[in-house]
């Protein structure tokens, strides 16, 4: 049996980020914990970038994961979703570089097909798969059910040391 390998998953927005470490040997996964980090819409930006950091870093620390996957770049048709995005995405790849983290992105399209088998799945399916996939009571949060999408979809890179995700260099 493979070794334990303990997986970041984020799900990057600005105001509702969702966050789940999963524990996985590639064959067999365990959701650890899962959430999201949520900012108010009245929060001007530079507060929820505090936030989604301060936070991160929290669970980072408390969790102590090995590795970090986050949803790759997709395609935005407002300008400025997408740079607030990238705001975003920026602000969690820096706090896991921060703390030495590797970071795999995956674009949401294989995500959806390594957990649901279609890339075309909406979110209720993905979130439905994911109750299963790790036997929870209850379907999970949208961002956190993305969340550990996210991991899961790494995690069964490693059944074949095949980490097909980019990992994000610095």
């Amino acid at each position: 049996m493979a070794e334990l390998v303990r997986i970041l998953g984020v799900d990057t927005s600005l105001r509702s980020t969702g966050v789940a470490v999963i524990q996985s040997n590639g064959i067999r996964h365990q959701a650890v914990t899962y959430g999201r980090i949520h900012a108010p819409a009245s929060w001007p930006r530079s507060k929820c970038l505090v936030q989604l950091q301060a936070q991160l870093a929290e669970v980072i620390a408390k969790e102590k994961p090995d590795t970090v996957a986050i949803e790759g770049i997709f395609f935005c048709k407002n300008i400025k979703t997408a740079f607030i995005l990238g705001e975003a995405r920026g602000t969690v790849i820096c706090t896991c570089a921060t703390a030495g983290l590797p970071v795999y992105e995956y674009a949401p399209r294989k995500v959806k097909q390594g957990v649901v088998g279609s890339g075309a799945a909406d979110k209720t399916q993905v979130a439905m798969m994911i109750k299963r996939l790790f036997a929870l009571k209850e379907i999970p949060q949208n961002d956190a059910a993305d969340a550990l999408a996210i991991a899961y979809c790494h995690a069964t890179q490693l059944r074949t040391s095949d980490q097909t995700g980019q990992q994000n260099s610095l």
